[in-house]
């Protein structure tokens, strides 16, 4: 780092900022920025295809991709507004160009899906590593091109991003908007120019019609507007207006129908609120400090050194008196995590639309300190830039490595249906917890089975309806009621054996992503626990899968780490698999 690299524009709240970009950056920064770009999406792309052509996640397999295939089937009204559509449309339209219409389309999806799938995960992988470009030169804008490339360096490791590159969700999409709404506010914060307010305004709309958390851009935009008043109050003013109205054709672009249904735009809205306030329905979240919970998932998520960095930043940057860096970076993620943690619910990928300005407040921070403390030295700078570097990427680098190699390895649940393939007849009656395994497990992907109905391979116990009512835990007459997944351990009771042995249904497959929602909580579900308990009394193991490494393992039950497999002791993906055997009943011959 040159003396001029390690040491930012100095922009003040009160005094002017320089008109002109920052020093064009020699071509050994994009260099650099290719190698990271490299990296990213090598770490992104590294097992794309784990557990197909069965999707494993609930939320990939329940919204964007099926969503975007059954746009062919009508028109292109998304049906629901609990996700806004802007990532489903960009998959609909890829698939337009791959397949073609409907017909090819549905042909594809029933008989190969994994393509289907690969095509969507390849999509925001490739989203991502935009958006670790784009940080760059926010970076570089705000900074300089050291400061831009550590950035970008922490987005490019950082393990949440990585980790749900992997999937085809809107989480990771959201960021390359954002990003791109970060660079040219870092234009208004040093010139103010209306193109910078025109660009900010349109990352801003598509980050919303993305995912609507990533709305929290808008703050880093007031920010660096209000930084672009203390110089020139009616440009600024004028400027706000046009990042206004383009950020709102932005939305309604990619999301007309918020305009044309707005009466569904505003339930769904109003759904996923009350979702994410909602704790009732999680059981097995048993942390009760959400402001906690989503410090620590920063540690796991970033990188506890980039953490540690970020919170140094407002001290360090006050130091520096560089007040408009932190007027523009600091209040987003602060109010963010505050707001996000009061609420029932915590996810550590609700964080991603702030993991941006958590990389870039690290990386300003350590380019900064870097520079102070070398001012006397500057032939240490290139060393201990090196070293700040390492120390600030070094985790997220190695449990990103750690999750490619996991998600390169057959999942748990699909060495158990190939067990089941080998050992259990088809048209066998069997019982498979919901939740762990999609519906399509069951079938042959492409050979529907001639022997049932829905052409599955095995007849699966219907544990989508049940007797016992959820939430008081009375027995109900007959049909009984519809069950979610979330709601399923509450309805299980070891009188449940009894039926699935007078019935026939001999083959219990159990996942601890079920189980363990029951076992971090016994209090909260005793019959369920009695009926693990009964389980295992009344029948044998006839085969078990486990995802961790011999003699590690397992990994209390957590809503992230559960699914994510970030812990070290996970050796391929999937939960802990167990095939049960009754003995009683229908199943002693």
């Amino acid at each position: 780092m040159s003396a001029v690299e390690a040491r930012p524009p100095t922009v003040s709240a009160t005094a002017p900022v320089a008109a002109a970009e920052p020093r064009r950056p020699s071509r050994w920064w994009w260099v650099g920025l290719a190698g990271v770009l490299a990296l990213a999406l090598g770490l992104r792309v590294w097992g794309i295809r784990h557990g197909l052509p069965y999707a494993y996640n609930a939320d990939e397999n329940a919204h964007f991709l099926p969503r975007a295939i059954g746009m062919f089937g009508h028109d292109l009204d998304p049906g629901y507004h609990v996700n806004p559509p802007a990532y489903t449309y960009v998959l609909h339209a890829l698939l337009a160009l791959r397949y073609g219409g409907r017909l090819a389309v549905g042909d594809a999806f029933a008989t190969d899906p994994g393509a289907l799938w690969t095509l969507a995960r390849a999509t925001t992988a490739v989203l991502g590593t935009v958006a670790v470009g784009l940080l760059f030169l926010a970076g570089r804008r705000l900074a300089g091109p050291a400061a831009g490339l550590l950035a970008a360096g922490l987005l490019a490791v950082a393990f949440l991003p990585v980790f749900y590159s992997h999937l085809a969700l809107n989480d990771v999409p959201t960021l390359a908007p954002l990003c791109l709404a970060l660079w040219a506010a870092a234009g208004v914060l040093r010139t103010g120019r209306a193109r910078d307010y025109a660009i900010a305004g349109v990352g801003l709309g598509l980050a919303s019609a993305t995912k609507y958390t990533g709305g929290i851009v808008l703050l880093a935009i007031l920010g660096a507007a209000a930084v672009h008043a203390t110089r020139e109050r009616s440009a600024a003013a004028r400027g706000l207006v046009l990042a206004g109205i383009l950020s709102l054709a932005a939305f309604l672009a990619a999301n007309p129908y918020a305009l044309l249904d707005h009466e569904a735009f505003l339930d769904g809205v109003g759904h996923q609120s009350d979702t994410s306030a909602d704790a009732a329905g999680k059981l097995g979240l048993t942390q009760e400090n959400g402001w906690l919970y989503y410090l620590w998932s920063l540690g796991w998520g970033v990188g506890w050194a980039p953490l540690v960095a970020a919170g140094l930043a407002v001290p360090v940057l006050a130091a520096a008196r560089r007040w408009a860096l932190l007027v523009m970076l600091a209040p987003a993620p602060v109010l963010y995590v505050l707001f996000m943690g009061s609420q029932a619910r915590f996810f550590g990928r609700w964080l991603m639309p702030v993991l941006p300005f958590v990389c870039l407040l690290a990386a300003i921070c350590a380019v900064v300190l870097v520079g102070a403390l070398t001012r006397r030295a500057p032939g240490l700078r290139p060393a201990l830039a090196a070293l700040v570097a390492i120390a600030l990427c070094g985790q997220g680098l190695v449990y990103s490595i750690h999750e490619g190699r996991v998600l390169s390895r057959d999942d748990t649940r699909g060495l158990v249906r190939d067990w089941l393939v080998r050992h259990v007849p088809a048209g066998t009656r069997i019982v498979v917890e919901p939740g762990v395994v999609p519906d399509s497990w069951a079938q042959d992907v492409g050979r529907p089975s001639r022997l049932l109905p829905n052409g599955h391979r095995w007849a699966k116990f219907p544990t989508s309806r049940s007797r016992i009512d959820p939430d008081t835990g009375r027995r109900l007459p007959p049909p009984g009621i519809v069950v979610n997944i979330e709601d399923f351990e509450k309805t299980l009771r070891p009188e449940l054996l009894d039926e699935f042995e007078r019935q026939g249904y001999c083959w219990v497959v159990v996942g601890s992503t079920q189980r363990g929602r029951a076992e971090a909580e016994p209090e909260e579900v005793p019959q369920a626990i009695a009926y693990y308990r009964e389980l295992e009394r009344r029948a044998e193991v006839a085969y078990r899968a486990s995802p961790y490494r011999e003699g590690q393992g397992p990994v209390a039950f957590n809503f992230d780490w559960s699914f994510n497999f970030y812990p070290l002791a996970y050796a391929r993906p999937g939960p802990e698999m167990t095939v049960f055997r009754l003995r009683g009943g229908a199943c002693a011959t």
